[in-house]
Formats: C-alpha cells, sequence, structure tokens
C-alpha cells in the first residue's frame, strides 16, 4: 500500500518518512498499533480475571520495551550487536528457562563474521532465520551451525562466516530475505556453565554508522509495533488450541513450530493445563535417548513462569528418576514433598511445554502420559 501511494504521488520513500517523522504521524502510527495489540487481551479463551489480565498487560509492556530495543535502538543491520532480547523479564512463545538465548537483526544481502569462545554451556546453536514476527511466512528457517559441528580451537575460540555461499571452516547460510541471527545456548545446569562469548560485525558494510535517518526510525518503529501485535496474537492462537486437549501432552505440529522460529532438531509437546486448588497434574515418561529434555510450566499468554525465585522447569540434569527409568514430574500449587515438584506460582491455568531434544539414532518421540490428581494423594506417594 504505501509503495503504491509513493508511486501515485511520484515521492520517495525517504522523503515520505521525512514528512511522517516531522508531522508526528511516524509516531502516532506507533501509539495507534500499540493500541490495536491490546486486543489479545480479549482474544476467545483469554481468561478474564484481573490476575490474568494484569499478566497480559506487563506481558505487552515487556513485548513493547523488547521491540524497541531490537528494532530502533539495535536494529542496524550494518552494525548488529547480540541482544537478549528474550530473557528473565521479557518471555515469550514458551521461551525456555534452561536457554541463553540471543538475536542479533542482519541484512541477507551481506556477509557477517562471528567470533566468539566456546566456554562450558553443554549446547550451543546458531540459527539464520528469514521474515519476521507479525509477517506472512512468519520466522522461516535459513541455516543451522550445530554446536556439534564447529571447528574450534585448542583455546576454544572459533569464528562462522554468514554468507550466501559456503565459505570458511565454519559456515551459517543466508538469503536474501534473511532478518535475523538467532544463537540458541542451553544449559544442564544454569549455576555451573558459562554462555559462550561472542561478537559479531559486518564484513561487506562502511566502517562507522550513518547518522539516524527519519526513514531508519520510521522503519524501526513499524517493525517494532509489528512485533508487538503480531507475536502476541500468534501465540493467543496457540493458547486457544491447547485448550482442546487441556491437561495432556500430544505433540506439536514440527511445521508450526519452525515457522515460529523453533528448533527443527526439538519435538515439541505443547499444551494447556488447568488445575483446582486440591488438584494436582501428575506427568511420567521413560525418557528416549537424547542430548537432554526438558519440561517447563507457563502462563496463559506463553511466557515461562518465575524461573529466578521458583522451581517452574525440570531437565535430564536435574531430574530425579525411579529405578526403572520412569520420570514422575508433578505441577502443583504447594510442595508435596516430591523431587520432580514444579511450582504453579499463584497460577490455576496456562501453558506448559515438553521438549527431547536432539533424538538419537533409532530413538523414537515418546508422549509423556498426564493424569490430573489430588495433591493429598501426591502426598501419600
Amino acid at each position: 500500500m504505501q509503495k503504491f501511494r509513493l508511486w501515485l504521488t511520484g515521492r520517495k520513500a525517504a522523503n515520505y518518512d521525512d514528512e511522517r517523522v516531522v508531522s508526528g504521524k511516524a509516531w502516532e502510527d506507533f501509539c495507534d498499533q500499540l493500541k490495536l495489540a491490546g486486543s489479545v487481551l480479549k482474544y476467545s479463551g483469554t481468561p478474564r480475571d484481573a490476575f490474568n489480565q494484569a499478566e497480559g498487560i506487563r506481558y505487552l509492556t515487556r513485548l513493547t520495551r523488547a521491540g524497541l530495543e531490537a528494532y530502533v535502538e539495535y536494529g542496524d543491520a550494518q552494525f548488529p550487536e547480540f541482544r537478549r532480547m528474550v530473557h528473565e523479564t521479557v518471555k515469550l512463545g514458551a521461551d525456555n528457562p534452561d536457554n541463553y538465548y540471543l538475536n542479533a537483526q542482519i541484512d541477507g544481502n551481506c556477509e557477517y563474521r562471528i567470533t566468539g569462545k566456546r566456554n562450558t554451556i553443554d549446547y550451543v546453536g546458531f540459527f539464520t532465520q528469514n521474515g519476521s514476527y507479525g509477517t506472512t511466512g512468519g520466522l522461516a528457517p535459513c541455516g543451522v551451525l550445530q554446536g556439534k559441528d564447529l571447528k574450534i580451537s585448542a583455546d576454544g575460540s572459533f569464528e562462522i562466516t554468514l554468507s550466501h555461499k559456503p565459505k570458511g571452516e565454519n559456515w551459517l547460510k543466508t538469503e536474501d530475505g534473511t532478518s535475523l541471527v538467532i544463537v540458541r545456548q542451553t544449559f544442564l545446569d544454569r549455576n555451573k556453565e558459562v554462555p559462550c562469548e561472542l561478537h559479531i560485525e559486518n564484513l561487506s558494510g562502511p566502517s562507522t554508522p550513518e547518522p539516524l535517518s527519519a526513514q531508519r526510525l520510521a522503519e524501526g518503529l513499524k517493525m517494532a509495533s509489528m512485533f508487538v501485535a503480531g507475536a502476541p496474537l500468534l501465540f493467543a492462537r496457540w493458547a486457544k488450541g491447547f485448550q482442546k486437549h487441556t491437561n495432556a501432552l500430544p505433540q506439536f505440529d514440527p511445521e508450526v513450530s519452525n515457522a515460529a522460529g523453533g528448533d527443527a532438531d526439538i519435538i515439541y509437546y505443547h499444551s494447556y493445563w488447568k488445575l483446582k486448588s486440591n488438584e494436582a497434574l501428575r506427568i511420567s515418561v521413560r525418557p528416549p535417548a537424547c542430548d537432554t529434555w526438558n519440561f517447563q510450566l507457563n502462563n496463559y499468554w506463553m511466557e515461562s513462569l518465575d524461573y529466578r525465585y521458583y522451581t517452574v522447569c525440570v531437565n535430564k540434569h536435574s531430574a530425579a528418576f525411579e529405578p526403572d527409568g520412569l520420570v514422575v514430574v508433578y505441577v502443583a500449587h504447594q510442595d508435596p514433598g516430591h523431587p520432580n515438584w514444579i511450582d504453579t506460582c499463584g497460577h490455576y491455568e496456562g501453558t506448559m511445554c515438553w521438549r527431547w531434544y536432539r533424538l538419537a539414532e533409532g530413538s523414537k518421540a515418546i508422549e509423556p502420559s498426564c493424569e490430573v490428581v489430588t495433591f493429598e494423594s501426591v502426598k501419600d506417594e
């Protein structure tokens, strides 16, 4: 539509954005889009009580903060920087408490270099994505470089080239439409492991940044508002669909998760949970052979619960196993005295996710078994 207007009036994009910034229209459009983003608070299936609505509004403020940082403050793809867009106080799409996420905005027409030191974190993977949240096609996968394939020097350092064609001993594919590089690092023990040290630079751009232009500001505001409006709506649709199998953990469609920036080597079991004050959810499974696995509890908005202060997730390293290899996890409002207790943190409903990471050859994914039981029965067990 904008291109048509420009063609109709004979104006250039830069002049059009100059006018919008000077008149205040760029800021007004951003604010209007934020107001529209609030419609997700009333989306079908959304809990309407004050507690969940307060978390929903906080969720939108968090995404606004993240969107402005990603697309305005650090949105210059000529001079990208790795940022923790999702972390302890910005949460999105069942963000994994065992993960240390880093993102950088890039331009698929440029060539980049990542330098780093591996350190001790259990897993690292590098992923390029095309598109963005809030646009048709979402975040389509492009290139992948797993940690096991990373060529590392004796001192733990490494170098990765991001380009259209293979280059160097560590290569990460990009295409014309590539807009984002994601680094996923996964802890087995967050308290002991050290994430990678990483730096990214543009090999085909200028040596110093250009002064801020109206066009870049307007584009950044537009992308930020699309993110704030698009991402919550996407995951509200997911949460609504999960309610069809409340308190069960069926496998999630991998094509859908990949389009939202998921890892193709992870098998996801997304769902919804809902428990009364005297109920608990018993989840049991004998894990298949895989690199690791984890389970986490989220609120309705698909934000992980506050893992800084509460036990809201369990993984292969932290779980207590039965003698026969079975894992039993209890989601409950109070501590039942079981070592694999997941705290609901004052919530009575929300979303949840179980993941199998990189199954071993010949191993098959197993759906966890779920049963709603009384809290007293858990204490007895």
